[in-house]
């Protein structure tokens, strides 16, 4: 077994004061440095900023024109290209196999979108499929009319599907 694999070897003092020899400059600039850890990030403008879903602030409003400016709307955990749960990547396969476009808003983006939604739909989950204007439901209830062949007849109604 390696020196620096033995239990005793790890912790001991003869190791550390061999690493503060090897790194002499970092040895100096952390005794330098009395007082709590800095992190890297510590000014406001340099944290990472997210753009918020609605500019205006009423959630209810934008989620209401994305449902009327597009015929097929996923509100999801993740991208069309990267969904980040399973129920929301059914849900897009589910379209996918259907041949249609759609539109995907991530609700993990914003977390005002993520409870907007479900209160906007009175649906307490996502995925959340809204086609012409028409919620539809979850990621079972797309299933069970995409199996069925429902699904299909809603997507010519909404005039994407031939």
């Amino acid at each position: 077994m390696p020196r620096w694999a033995r239990p005793s070897a790890r912790f001991s003092p003869g190791l550390a004061r061999s690493a503060r020899s090897c790194f002499p400059a970092a040895a100096r600039l952390a005794a330098a440095r009395p007082g709590p850890a800095r992190t890297l990030c510590s000014d406001s403008d340099f944290m990472p900023q997210r753009k918020k879903f609605a500019a205006d602030g009423n959630v209810k409003d934008q989620i209401q024109k994305e449902i009327e400016a597009n015929p097929v709307v996923v509100f999801m955990k993740g991208v069309p290209s990267a969904p980040m749960c399973g129920f929301s990547k059914q849900v897009v396969e589910v379209l996918k196999t259907q041949g249609v476009p759609f539109k995907g808003i991530n609700v993990l983006a914003d977390p005002d979108v993520r409870e907007g939604v479900k209160e906007f739909s009175n649906w307490p989950t996502v995925p959340q499929l809204y086609i012409g204007g028409e919620f539809i439901g979850g990621c079972d209830i797309t299933v069970e009319l995409h199996q069925s062949g429902e699904l299909a007849e809603e997507l010519r109604k909404a005039g994407v599907k031939d």
